[in-house]
């Protein structure tokens, strides 16, 4: 089976087809800029655009940097403050013409796709995974149930927003070296282990291809740490996911 999934991020829109009997991607991905500012018609119109590339008709799975429930958005910490109290699902649709969307967190969307096929699949247990990329997004699994929008990347670490001390774009902002980002990244790990005592971290986003750049230079952290075998793709995976379960409980799918 085939669905489309979309991610939005800070800094890009990324999307493809996902074949959900492998988990991944079924044709190349297509990736826009985020406008600036990233206002809900804004950042609309450039799903519209990724979606168009691929001339596609069916349900479509979107995630968002920020806290979804029933479909509306109530957080925007990296994009334009208009999303909050937004109905994401129905401006979407909208957009669309009339295509049925499910929206999710993106860090949720990436969890629940490294809980199936990647790096958390048959694991028990605390799993939280940690996006870092724009911000710090965060999904949280009890024996694989997923608890939703934990948002652990707002936790106030040396009297700061965790992820304006230890997410990516921190490091290129501060032109950190690796190590130095690394000793960020292990304090910022160590608070959420005193926090939720995890058996697993996985670490995803873009960093999570250059695994050896930093893994090797965290210490003392109790939990096992590894990086998502999906990388960037887990979101549009878990964002396809998403749509396929919404289109079985609207009876359009098998």
């Amino acid at each position: 089976m085939q669905i489309f999934g979309v991610d939005i991020g800070g800094s890009g829109i990324k999307g493809a087809p996902v074949d959900l009997d492998r988990g991944e991607l079924a044709q190349e991905r297509h990736k826009v800029l985020t406008p600036h500012p990233a206002t809900p018609e804004g950042v609309a119109g450039c799903v519209a655009e990724v979606i168009g590339a691929f001339s596609w008709k069916g349900p479509v799975g979107v995630t968002f940097p920020g806290v979804v429930t029933g479909g509306v958005t109530r957080s925007a910490a990296n994009v334009d403050k208009a999303w909050v109290g937004t109905d994401a699902a129905a401006l979407l649709s909208r957009e669309l013409g009339g295509l049925p969307v499910a929206v999710l967190n993106d860090a949720d969307a990436a969890g629940v796709a490294e809980m199936t096929y990647g790096a958390g699949r048959g694991r028990g247990g605390t799993v939280i995974l940690l996006t870092l990329g724009t911000g710090i997004g965060s999904a949280l699994f009890t024996d694989g149930h997923l608890v939703p929008n934990s948002e652990l990347g707002h936790l106030e670490l040396k009297g700061h927003d965790a992820e304006t001390r230890a997410s990516v774009k921190a490091k290129e902002d501060g032109d950190l070296t690796w190590e130095r980002w690394a000793h960020r990244l292990q304090k910022y790990l160590a608070h959420v282990e005193m926090l939720f005592s995890p058996d697993l971290f996985i670490l995803g986003g873009g960093v999570s291809r250059k695994p050896e750049k930093f893994l090797p230079l965290i210490e003392g952290i109790r939990a096992e740490i590894v990086p998502a075998k999906l990388q960037n793709n887990a979101g549009i995976v878990g964002a396809a996911m998403a749509a396929r379960d919404l289109a079985r409980r609207a009876g359009q799918a098998g």
